[in-house]
């Protein structure tokens, strides 16, 4: 059997490389740096995997999805689901959506989630793919990709617009990042090294997740009117409306309250024993 990632020379190729040599599969791969083209993987491999970056992924799938057979595997790795399944939809092939939500500097995929789309495939040919992952530990979520994107406006839209409002802000008050470790708390430590993971990475990725996905203007939306009802409220110097406010959250967040507190204790536990 064998596995062709289009997109294979990059970082989430290189890993999932591994994932498929584990697993027995012959791994072929095409880049921008080989001579093997998307094309040879499309018309040779039994699963082929597209792993390219969100604005080129849709095109990639219609130039392979014309010469794929029906006895083949079409996947994806992008963070949208909606369109590139449309588009995947559009060959022969069966097809699963996948989504690894994590980045390729992983150790392993023990205890990762990767979100799965089967738009077109039969249970065999699905049960052997996704027990490719769960070999690996994976944790696999099954869902549509309409739902999959309404997801990925909170859990990366709007985490990643929180992330990148905290480090423009920061900018803008001409705080000295260097000078504020003089007075951080372990919190402080945590949400600067969110922003720190964030802009030590590629902006395309980041300008694409925000763009492209046609729940984010919602969450975005949601986000500032949130954002300006407490800056008012805080204006008012009402502390009843604040509590109001305050304890309205915490009551529709419910059990995640407390799991949020021993989660981020033992961060701080392992930011202080480093």
């Amino acid at each position: 059997m064998k596995a062709g990632i289009i997109g294979g020379t990059g970082k989430m190729g290189r890993l999932f490389s591994g994932v498929f040599d584990r697993a027995g599969y012959d791994v072929l791969v095409s880049g921008r740096s080989t001579t093997r083209t998307a094309l040879e993987l499309a018309e040779h491999c039994d699963i082929v995997i597209v792993s390219v970056p969100i604005r080129a992924t849709v095109n990639v799938i219609r130039t392979i999805a014309p010469v794929m057979r029906e006895d083949q595997l079409l996947c994806d790795f992008t963070s949208l689901k909606t369109r590139p399944v449309e588009a995947m939809l559009g060959s022969k092939a069966q097809v699963i959506g996948l989504h690894p939500m994590f980045g390729p500097t992983v150790k392993s995929l023990r205890h990762q989630t990767l979100i799965a789309c089967p738009a077109r495939a039969d249970v065999r040919t699905r049960d052997r793919l996704l027990d490719i992952f769960r070999n690996e530990g994976a944790v696999i979520s099954i869902t549509s990709p309409e739902d999959h994107d309404r997801m990925m406006a909170v859990v990366q839209g709007l985490t990643h617009f929180v992330t990148l409002t905290m480090a423009e802000s920061v900018r803008k008050l001409g705080i000295d990042i260097a000078k504020t470790k003089a007075f951080t708390s372990p919190v402080y430590q945590i949400e600067l090294s969110l922003v720190g993971r964030l802009l030590s990475q590629d902006p395309v990725l980041y300008a694409d997740i925000l763009e492209l996905n046609p729940y984010i203007p919602e969450a975005l939306l949601a986000c500032t009117k949130s954002g300006a009802e407490l800056r008012k409220i805080i204006g008012t110097g009402n502390p009843d409306a604040f509590r109001d406010f305050f304890l309205g959250n915490s009551r529709h967040f419910g059990v995640y309250c407390e799991e949020g507190v021993e989660t981020t204790d033992a961060l701080i536990e392992c930011m202080v024993n480093r």
